[in-house]
């Protein structure tokens, strides 16, 4: 991928995208067929949509540095509750049909526990994934010269930062909105679905890697690199 304006641009619509339907269908719930504790392992239908957004920022930040990246979160925070504000609005529009109203809330009516549960965990995950990517790609660039492994910041960035957004949003959602921390029958079934979303999102993580560097292979290299990323 150039680094060109229109590039940047069509990354932080993909990112915000990504971010604002990840929130419209993560009502909808997959069944993978696994047990963890004794619990049937179910998966958010966002998980595919969520993770197109720790693979934009990464890009982004890999080509344009950490500062875009940064400003792309704060441009899909803002998305994010633009959306939220519009569903909001339009569910207390009047229906011209109640079953229609019925199905619209069903499928769109916010949780507010839940927004609350999203944005923090977007805020804290995407903060932390893009830390870590330009930590680990600043050290490792002073001490090689180079950025031709670029799959240990890509992996080590989001795969951890998915570990602070399943903990976040499931623990304050489920565990806090639902009660389920509270009620020791209930605290095996957030454990299983924290570690069973978790892994599922690792998965996605390494399976990304190579449009990672697919789309990063024009990054700079060698000593001109070093140059632009320490300001020598």
């Amino acid at each position: 991928m150039k680094k060109t304006v229109d590039n940047l641009i069509l990354l932080n619509v993909i990112f915000t995208a990504g971010l604002i339907i990840s929130n419209v269908v993560t009502a909808k719930l997959m069944y993978t067929g696994i047990t963890l504790f004794g619990n049937a392992v179910t998966l958010p239908g966002a998980g595919v949509c969520y993770a197109v957004t720790f693979l934009a920022t990464d890009i982004i930040g890999e080509l344009w540095g950490k500062k875009e990246a940064n400003k792309a979160v704060i441009i899909g925070l803002i998305g994010q509750i633009f959306a939220s504000l519009l569903i909001l609005l339009t569910e207390y529009l009047p229906a011209a049909d109640a079953n229609m109203q019925e199905t619209y809330v069903r499928l769109l009516g916010q949780n507010w526990v839940f927004v609350l549960a999203s944005l923090a965990g977007y805020l804290i995950a995407q903060k932390w994934d893009i830390w870590i990517f330009h930590t680990i790609r600043a050290r490792y660039i002073l001490k090689y010269g180079h950025n031709k492994h670029r799959w240990i910041w890509n992996n080590a960035s989001t795969m951890t930062s998915q570990i602070l957004d399943t903990i976040v949003f499931i623990g304050i959602a489920f565990g806090i909105g639902f009660g389920w921390l509270f009620q020791p029958e209930m605290r095996p079934v957030l454990a299983s679905m924290m570690i069973g979303q978790y892994l599922f999102k690792m998965i996605l993580a390494a399976l990304d890697t190579p449009i990672f560097y697919l789309l990063t292979r024009n990054s700079k290299k060698g000593e001109e690199l070093v140059l632009e990323e320490f300001k020598v």
